[in-house]
C-alpha cells in the first residue's frame, strides 16, 4: 500500500512545487511506483510534469468533488516514469463548494483507497496556504514534507503550519507526522541563509534533511520545458541534490 505525503508550506516560493515535481522524478528515477496529485489550483506542477491544463477532461478537482474516480484523472505524461493527476484552476472553486458537503476533510483520501496499492509513493502538491485542500491532503497523508527556505521569516512561518498539522492529527489522522524539512534554494555564501540552517537543526534535529537543495539555473529553467530537472539536466548540481533528497528519504522511510 503506498505511502502518502504531503508537500507544503503555507508560505509561497520556498520551493514547495519544485521539490514535489522532482523528488518524484527522482523516486521514480530510483525504480519506484509514483504518483503525483497537483493540488494547488496554480497548476505548477501539472505544467512543469509537461501536461496542458488546458485540455484537462478530469482533473484533481472532479476527484476531490466526488465527480470522477481518481483512476479517471490519473494520466502518464510523455517521457516521464512517474504518474500525475492533474489540476487547473477549477479547482479554486472546490474551496468552497467544500464547506457545504459531508466528510470535507476526508474527500481525497477516500478518493485514494482505490489507487494506493498501485504506488509505492504518492507525493500531493498542496496550495500555499492553510486551506481546506490542504487539509484533505493532510488527512490522506502518513507525513509532511516542508521544504523552507533559510531567510527571517522562515521560522515564524513553520510554528503556524506545525499548529495545523497537530490539529489534523488530533482530530482526523492519528498517524500524521511531519516526516522532515527540505532546505531548498540554500547559499552557502549567504550569512543568514547558514544561521537559519543552524536554527532549524537545533530545532528539529533529525527532522531535517542532510541533503540541502541549493540555487540553480538548471532547476529554475526545468519547468518552462515541462520536465523535472533530472530530465532537463542529469548532471546540474539540482538534479544531484534532488537525486540524494530521494535516497535520503528512501532510507528514512524504510527505517520507520
Amino acid at each position: 500500500m503506498g505511502n502518502i505525503f504531503a508537500v507544503t508550506n503555507q508560505k509561497g516560493g520556498v520551493g514547495k512545487t519544485t521539490t514535489t515535481v522532482n523528488l518524484a522524478a527522482s523516486l521514480a528515477e530510483s525504480g519506484k511506483k509514483v504518483l503525483l496529485i497537483d493540488l494547488d489550483p496554480q497548476g505548477n506542477a501539472s505544467t512543469g510534469c509537461g501536461v496542458d491544463k488546458a485540455t484537462l477532461e478530469k482533473s484533481s478537482y472532479d476527484v476531490i468533488m466526488t465527480e470522477a474516480k481518481a483512476t479517471d484523472a490519473i494520466v502518464s505524461p510523455e517521457g516521464l516514469s512517474f504518474d500525475v493527476m492533474p489540476t487547473n484552476t477549477d479547482l479554486t472553486a472546490a474551496e468552497v463548494q467544500l464547506l457545504d458537503v459531508k466528510l470535507r476533510e476526508h474527500r481525497l483520501r477516500m478518493a485514494l483507497e482505490s489507487v494506493r496499492g498501485k504506488y509505492d509513493f504518492i507525493l500531493i502538491d498542496c496550495p500555499p496556504s492553510l486551506s481546506m485542500l490542504t487539509v484533505n491532503a493532510l488527512v490522506a497523508s502518513k507525513g509532511v514534507i516542508i521544504p523552507i527556505q533559510c531567510e527571517y521569516y522562515a521560522l515564524e512561518g513553520l510554528s503556524s503550519l506545525l499548529k495545523t498539522i497537530e490539529r489534523v492529527k488530533q482530530r482526523a489522522n492519528p498517524a500524521l507526522e511531519v516526516s522532515g524539512l527540505i532546505r531548498t534554494m540554500f547559499d552557502a555564501r549567504n550569512n543568514l541563509a547558514n544561521q537559519v540552517s543552524r536554527q532549524l537543526i537545533t530545532h528539529f534535529d533529525k527532522k531535517v534533511f542532510h541533503s540541502i537543495i541549493p540555487r540553480n539555473v538548471r532547476l529554475a529553467e526545468a519547468p518552462s520545458h515541462g520536465v523535472p530537472v533530472v530530465k532537463y539536466d542529469r548532471s546540474s548540481r539540482g538534479s544531484i541534490a534532488y537525486m540524494a533528497l530521494a535516497s535520503e528519504f528512501m532510507r528514512r522511510e524504510k527505517n520507520n
